[in-house]
């Protein structure tokens, strides 16, 4: 997987109260040379009978809303252009949201997506159809999503992988995201941790006639061969046995444990994209992790990973205000 060269910032708000998305990908900038471009997707639909719009014509008033955003953009650039950072902007209309952000990275050819998370636990985590999560499921390009406001300061990065090749996910995208939080955490000037959760029979599930010392010794062995792959896994990564964690349990609570103990700043991993009606559902680890951790969260995929993202722009969408009338 090769370094950053160029991050795109998803720029959801134009409000003027500090980004912390936008800083934090300034710092990764810094840290690797890279270009930073901040995009603001205009998605909010546009009334066609207002009088705006019929006064200055459709174009216009189009225009006049793109340079505006285009404008606040530039004030937020001039900033970081102070650091010696290299930064570009760019405002355009499309929706929704998530596909118009895939949308531009795959144009400029970012290698990395910063964008801020909602804040708190879904309402209804069961219907994923906010941007966050379309953004995990879309994007073929890795994905920071930023969940504090707490900048990089010798950050350190976990790499959770899955040597038992579990869920689906393979061989080498372990390989990828050791790669990538070793990357990572030089450029910050953080140390490296791994974590791997592997699974356990709970001992109030017994088999029929299996003793409690037979399941203790079945428990044991699984410990063993998970702590051997998860040694060979991490063979070149060189990292201190002291930040390796090998937790027995759910994936979901052995990485919320391992990012507690470790204090990482970042965490790296894996996501396999699903279709059809598991789109709807929390059918990825991934998706329900977001909701447990404070830390910041870097999701990449497979290179096999092909986005369902149309590459064409939807453009401007379109409303026409309905009368009064029409809504009692």
């Amino acid at each position: 997987m090769p370094t950053f060269h160029r991050i795109l910032v998803a720029v959801k708000k134009l409000d003027g109260k500090p980004l912390p998305a936008v800083l934090k990908a300034a710092q990764l900038a810094r840290a690797f040379g890279a270009q930073l471009e901040l995009f603001h997707g205009l998605a909010t639909p546009v009334y066609a009978d207002t009088y705006p719009a019929r006064e200055r014509g459709l174009s216009a008033l189009e225009e006049d809303l793109r340079q505006k955003a285009l404008r606040r953009l530039e004030a937020i650039a001039d900033r970081l252009r102070l650091h010696s950072i290299k930064v570009t902007v760019s405002a355009e209309w499309d929706h929704p949201a998530h596909e118009a952000i895939i949308r531009r990275a795959r144009a400029i050819k970012a290698d990395l997506i910063v964008a801020s998370l909602h804040a708190g636990r879904h309402r209804m985590p069961w219907l994923m159809r906010l941007t966050d999560w379309e953004l995990v499921r879309g994007s073929p390009v890795p994905l920071l999503l930023v969940k504090n406001a707490h900048p990089y300061r010798r950050a350190g990065v976990l790499a959770a992988i899955d040597p038992s090749h579990a869920h689906e996910k393979p061989l080498q995208l372990d390989k990828d995201i050791l790669q990538i939080g070793k990357k990572l955490s030089a450029a910050l000037r953080g140390r490296l941790h791994a974590m791997h959760a592997y699974s356990v029979i709970p001992m109030g599930a017994l088999p029929e006639g299996i003793t409690p010392a037979t399941m203790e010794a079945i428990q044991d062995d699984a410990e063993r061969r998970a702590q051997l792959r998860f040694s060979r896994a991490l063979r070149m990564a060189r990292i201190a046995r002291a930040r390796q964690y090998l937790i027995a349990g759910q994936p979901i609570d052995a990485i919320a444990e391992a990012s507690r103990n470790s204090g990482c700043a970042i965490l790296v991993m894996g996501a396999i994209s699903r279709s059809g009606y598991k789109r709807l559902l929390i059918g990825n680890t991934a998706e329900r992790i977001l909701d447990e951790l404070t830390c910041d969260v870097l999701v990449i995929k497979p290179e096999s990973f092909r986005s369902d993202i149309p590459r064409a722009s939807r453009g401007v969408r379109l409303r026409i205000s309905l009368p009064v009338t029409a809504l009692a």
